[in-house]
């Protein structure tokens, strides 16, 4: 991964260069490295490397080969709204199991009239149906396989599954066997940041339900949530803790713990 600034631009052909690959692909490669949080805009048609990119394919896995680089990106992903609007949507705001692709282009359509959003139609529909090749295997071809129908590695997670009548979808929500703990643990620690302000404490509902959370991006049942969370608990010394008192069930943030460092945990012991 080269460091340092590269420049994205139409006009200077660095990016083409160093990456040998055309104008569009670069663009491609640019957005999609920004919706996954690990390329920056740093203005001027110049794109970096941020600290999780360096990281991340620099040090911990430059090749994705570990599922649980699928599930950080994943959940990287589905938390960049401006980047990757439709799949923000369908994770966290869409309130059903079920869709079609025409159900939810009619909801991002109405959205972004009701925001004043400059999107068409016919742009959130691509969108949606890009969404979807994101999380299902393409279908095998006769034929061969063209570059252009190569599967997305996030579509190894399991989180979209086709229903028998071949129009609709629906999310697989239950336990997630190739999540791991501290992935999941890394995820939790950036949501509780974000929402649980001054206080200590996060209840378990909004880990759940909540907007941005890692019950929604990851689809996880109730159980499943526990069991995951009870995990961290025990290998952060209690650092997070859930507590069950008089039936509220809370998550309490015992000592500060930063998400990276749960990250780099768990490539040391993938090492």
């Amino acid at each position: 991964m080269p460091r340092g600034p590269l420049d994205w631009g139409h006009s200077k052909p660095s990016a083409l260069v160093t990456l040998g690959v055309g104008k569009n692909m670069v663009q491609s490669i640019r957005h999609w490295g920004m919706a996954t949080g690990v390329l920056e805009d740093m203005g001027r048609g110049e794109t970096a490397i941020t600290a999780l990119g360096d990281k991340l394919l620099g040090r911990w896995d430059p090749y994705l080969e570990d599922s649980g680089s699928l599930w950080w990106l994943h959940w990287q992903l589905v938390n960049h709204p401006e980047k990757a609007a439709a799949w923000h949507y369908a994770f966290f705001r869409w309130t059903r199991q079920e869709f079609t692709r025409g159900e939810l282009t009619d909801a991002l359509t109405e959205l972004a009239e009701r925001q004043q959003a400059r999107s068409k139609r016919s742009t959130i529909d691509r969108d949606i149906d890009c969404l979807i090749r994101t999380y299902l295997p393409g279908k095998s071809s006769k034929k061969g396989v063209a570059e252009e129908s190569f599967d997305c590695p996030l579509a190894e997670l399991g989180l979209l599954r086709p229903l028998q009548d071949g129009d609709r979808y629906a999310f697989v929500v239950g336990h997630k066997r190739t999540l791991p703990v501290l992935i999941f643990g890394a995820a939790l620690l950036e949501f509780v940041e974000r929402t649980r302000g001054e206080r200590q404490t996060v209840a378990l509902h909004d880990v759940l339900y909540g907007l941005g959370s890692p019950g929604q991006a990851f689809k996880l049942s109730e159980n499943a949530l526990v069991e995951l969370i009870e995990a961290v608990q025990e290998q952060t010394g209690g650092a997070i803790e859930l507590d069950d008192t008089a039936g509220l069930k809370q998550l309490y943030l015992r000592r500060p713990l930063d998400p990276a460092e749960l990250l780099a945990r768990h490539y040391e012991e993938q090492a």
